[in-house]
C-alpha cells in the first residue's frame, strides 16, 4: 500500500532540480506525473507521514495482547526505525524535530527489545544512553508514556494522574463531562480510563524485567507523576493541579459498585465505536486501545483477532521506509484537491477529462449516505451526509473534506449544468451543523464546551486537543462549498445558507492578524490559513478591494524570499505566528500564489517570480523537492503529506495559466507587471 518512499531520511525527492522557463511545458509534466499516481479506484492518496509512536504503540499492543509479530514481519519494521532515527541516537516527534522525543525514544526502545532486538544492539544501546542522560530520565516522559508503560508493567498506576472511568457517569450538562471534549479526546479517554480502571497489565516476564533495569536506575515514587521532561509543550495549570490533586483524593478509596458502573459504561462506549467504525477507531490511535479494552473485558480471542488484522488498513510498506502506521487515510481529501489541481487550468486534455470522470465516482461513493446506528452511546454528531478524511471506511466525516469533496464535485467540465450526482441536501446539512456560534467551523463537530477547558489538558506535549476549534482553513473551505450548494438546495437551507456565509464572513474578518494573516492549525501556517481565508472570503462576497485583501496581499509579498519563493518553519504553529523558513518550499510557494492569484489574477511580480520559481525548480519526473514538514496537528505534531508537493504547484501553475496570456517567463519577472500594493483592487481574468 501506498507511493514508494523518496530517498532521504525526511522522505523527501531529492534529485537535482531541471531548469524550465515554460509554464505549459511545467504544467503539462506536472499533470502527467499527477494522472499517473491515480489508483485503479478513482482515487489518489499519498501518505500522511507523522512519527514512529504509532509503530510503536503497535508492537507493545501486540506483546500486550501475547500476540507477537510474525519473523517475517519484524524486518520491514526495524528498517523503519532505522530510516527515522535522528542525530544516530533516537526518535522525534516528526520529521523536522530538532532532537530525540523521551516520549517517542522511549517507546521506540521498549518496541525495539519487545521485538527482540538486544540492548547493545545499534539501535538500542544509543537510545539508551540518551534517555538516560535527559533530566530526570524516562520517569519524565509525558503522562501518557507513562499510561503506556504502567501497561506493561513498567510503571506504577498509583505514580500517574488518575483517569477516572467515572467521569463518564457525570450529568451530561456539566462542562466536565468527556462528551464536551473534542472528539479525539474523549474517545481516546473512554478506552484510557477503562484500562486504568482496571489496572490492566501485559504479560510478565523476562523481558520486562530486563527493561526495567535499562530504563531505570532507581525505583519510581508518586511525585514522578509530576516530573515533566523535554517534550512538554504546555506547563500544568493551577486549575488542572487543583483538578489532579481532588481526582488523586477521590483514586485512594473509589466507591467498588460506582467504579464497576463506570467501567461497564466505557466498556459499552468503546465496543459500539468499534463497531460502527468498522474496527478502525477514529484513528490508527483509538483503534489499538480499543483493541486492549477488548482484550482486557475477556472479548473472545477471534474478535480480537480480526480486529488486530483490521489495523492493517492503517499500515504503509516499501523497501526503502519499512513497515509503519500512518496516522489517517487521505483518500477524499487527496482526492478533491487533486481534481481541483488538475481543472485549474481552464482546459483539462482527454486524459484529464476521464481521470476527473474516475474521480467523481470515486468522491460520490466516498459520502456517507446513512446514520450511524444509535449514536448517542457515544454522543456522536450526525453523520449523514458528510466525507470524511479516508474513503469513509470508518464513518467519522470532516467540515472541510467534506467541503472540498463538494467543490470538486462541481468544479468539473459542465457540473454547473449537470444534475449532482452525491446528496447536495445531505452534504448542506452536515455542513450546517459543523458551524460553532462565532461563525466559524469546527472540523468532526461544532464546538460544545468552552475554550477555557484548555486549561485543564492534562496532554502536555500537545495543545489545543481539549475541545473542537473555529478553524480559519475548515471555515474557508465550508464557505466556499455553501456557495455552490445554496443554489441547489430547497427554500429553507438556501436561506440557512445565507446566514452561515455572513457568519464565516464575519469570523474570518475578524480573526485576521494585524499583520494581514491568518492563522491556521491543520498546515504550516500562516500562509496556509491565508489561502483559506481568502478563498473563503471570496466566496462569501467580500469585493478584492476590501482591505483585508490589500493587507493579505502585502503581507504575502513581504515575506516572499529572495529567490522568488516562499518558505514558512514549522515551529510558528507552537507558538502561533509566521516564521521564516530557511528555504523556498514548492508547496509554501504554491499556497502563496494561489492565494495572490486569488487577488491579482496573475498580474503582480511577485507571482511572476514565484512562478518562474516553480518552473526552475521541477523535477525531471515532474515533481517537486519538497523538504520540509506541511501539516500540523495539535500545535506541536508536524506532518508531510506526501503529495501536496504533486498537486498544490500543479493548481497553481494552472490557475496562473488560465489567467495569463504569456506562454513562458523569461529574464526578470519584476520587470512585466506592477507591484500588487500599486493595483490593489486588480482582478483575474478567469
Amino acid at each position: 500500500m501506498g507511493l514508494s518512499a523518496p530517498a532521504n531520511s525526511l522522505g523527501y525527492a531529492t534529485e537535482s532540480k531541471r531548469s524550465a522557463t515554460d509554464p505549459r511545458s511545467v504544467h503539462r509534466l506536472a499533470r502527467q506525473r499527477l494522472l499517473s499516481l491515480q489508483s485503479l479506484d478513482g482515487s489518489w492518496e499519498g501518505e500522511m507521514a507523522w512519527s514512529v509512536m504509532i509503530l510503536s504503540q503497535y508492537v507493545i499492543t501486540r506483546h500486550l495482547l501475547g500476540r507477537p509479530l510474525p519473523p517475517g514481519e519484524i524486518g520491514p519494521i526495524v528498517q523503519h526505525y532505522r530510516v527515522k532515527r535522528l542525530r544516530q541516537t533516537g526518535w522525534g516527534l516528526h520529521a523536522a524535530s530538532a532532537g530525540p522525543s523521551l516520549y517517542c525514544t522511549s517507546l521506540a526502545y521498549i518496541a525495539l527489545r519487545l521485538l527482540g532486538l538486544a540492548p547493545d544492539h545499534p539501535l538500542c544501546r544509543p537510545a539508551r544512553q540518551w534517555l538516560r542522560t535527559q533530566p530526570g530520565g524516562v520517569a519524565a516522559i509525558p503522562s501518557w508514556g507513562k499510561f503506556w508503560l504502567a501497561l506493561l508493567g513498567l510503571y506504577d498506576y498509583r505514580a500517574m494522574h488518575p483517569l477516572l472511568p467515572e467521569l463518564f457517569l457525570l450529568p451530561k450538562w456539566l462542562p466536565l463531562h468527556p462528551d464536551r471534549l473534542y472528539c479525539h479526546t474523549r474517545t481516546i479517554s473512554q478506552a484510557m480510563t477503562y484500562l486504568y480502571g482496571t489496572r490492566f497489565q501485559g504479560p510478565q516476564g523476562e523481558v520486562v524485567e530486563d527493561l526495567r533495569r535499562e530504563l531505570f536506575d532507581r525505583p519510581l515514587r508518586r511525585s514522578d507523576r509530576h516530573r515533566t521532561g523535554i517534550d512538554a509543550a504546555v506547563s500544568p495549570t493551577v486549575p488542572l493541579r487543583l483538578l489532579q490533586r481532588a481526582l488523586a483524593l477521590y483514586e485512594r478509596r473509589p466507591p467498588l459498585a460506582l467504579r464497576r458502573r463506570a467501567l461497564d459504561r466505557c466498556r459499552a462506549r468503546v465496543e459500539h465505536e468499534h463497531a460502527v467504525t468498522g474496527r478502525l477507531g477514529l484513528s490508527p490511535v483509538n483503534s489499538l486501545l480499543d483493541i486492549l479494552v477488548l482484550h482486557a473485558s475477556g472479548e473472545k480471542a477471534d474478535k480480537v483477532d480480526r480486529s488486530l488484522t483490521a489495523f492493517d488498513y492503517w499500515r504503509w510498506t516499501d523497501p526503502h521506509e519499512g513497515s509503519r502506521y500512518a496516522g489517517a487515510r487521505s483518500q477524499t481529501w487527496d482526492t478533491a484537491f487533486a481534481v481541483e489541481a488538475l481543472l485549474a487550468d481552464h482546459a483539462p486534455c482527454p486524459d484529464t477529462v476521464r481521470a476527473v470522470a474516475r474521480a467523481n465516482r470515486f468522491l460520490t461513493g466516498a459520502q456517507i449516505t446513512t446514520e450511524i446506528p444509535t449514536p448517542h452511546l457515544t454522543a456522536r454528531s450526525p453523520a449523514r451526509g458528510g466525507w470524511c478524511f479516508s474513503e469513509g471506511g470508518h464513518s467519522w466525516p470532516v467540515s472541510d473534506c467534506t467541503a472540498e469533496a463538494v467543490s470538486a464535485l462541481l468544479a468539473g467540465p459542465g457540473a454547473s449544468r449537470a444534475a449532482p450526482t452525491f446528496d447536495t441536501s445531505a452534504a448542506t446539512e452536515f455542513l450546517l451543523a459543523r458551524q460553532n456560534r462565532d461563525g466559524g467551523f469546527g472540523t468532526y463537530e461544532a464546538r460544545r464546551a468552552s475554550r477555557l477547558l484548555e486549561h485543564l489538558n492534562p496532554a502536555e506535549m500537545f495543545t489545543h486537543c481539549m475541545v473542537e476549534g473555529s478553524y480559519t482553513e475548515c471555515t474557508g473551505s465550508a464557505a466556499v462549498a455553501l456557495v455552490h450548494l445554496q443554489g441547489r438546495v430547497n427554500g429553507t437551507q438556501r436561506h440557512a445558507c445565507k446566514r452561515a456565509l455572513s457568519r464565516a464572513r464575519t469570523f474570518l474578518l475578524s480573526t485576521q492578524d494585524a499583520d494581514g494573516s491568518w492563522p491556521a492549525a491543520w498546515g504550516i501556517n500562516r500562509i496556509y490559513g491565508t489561502l483559506f481565508a481568502i478563498r473563503g472570503l471570496l466566496a462569501t462576497g467580500v469585493p478584492r478591494t476590501h482591505p483585508c485583501f490589500v493587507r493579505a496581499g502585502w503581507w504575502l509579498e513581504s515575506i516572499q524570499l529572495a529567490d522568488g519563493g516562499w518558505g514558512e518553519d514549522h515551529t510558528g504553529c507552537i507558538d502561533n505566528r509566521y516564521v521564516p523558513g530557511a528555504t523556498s518550499q514548492p508547496v509554501s510557494t504554491a499556497w502563496a500564489l494561489l492565494a495572490l492569484l486569488e487577488l491579482t489574477g496573475g498580474r503582480s511580480r511577485a507571482v511572476l517570480s514565484g512562478i518562474a520559481w516553480l518552473c526552475d525548480r521541477q523535477l525531471p519526473d515532474g515533481s517537486w523537492p519538497q523538504t520540509a514538514a506541511t501539516g500540523v496537528f495539535f500545535g506541536t505534531a508536524m506532518l508531510d503529506y506526501r503529495l501536496y508537493r504533486e498537486y498544490f504547484p500543479l493548481w497553481a501553475l494552472g490557475r496562473w495559466l488560465a489567467t495569463h496570456p504569456a506562454p513562458e517567463i523569461a529574464g526578470n519577472p519584476a520587470a512585466h507587471t506592477p507591484h500588487l500594493s500599486s493595483d490593489p483592487g486588480a482582478r483575474h481574468d478567469g
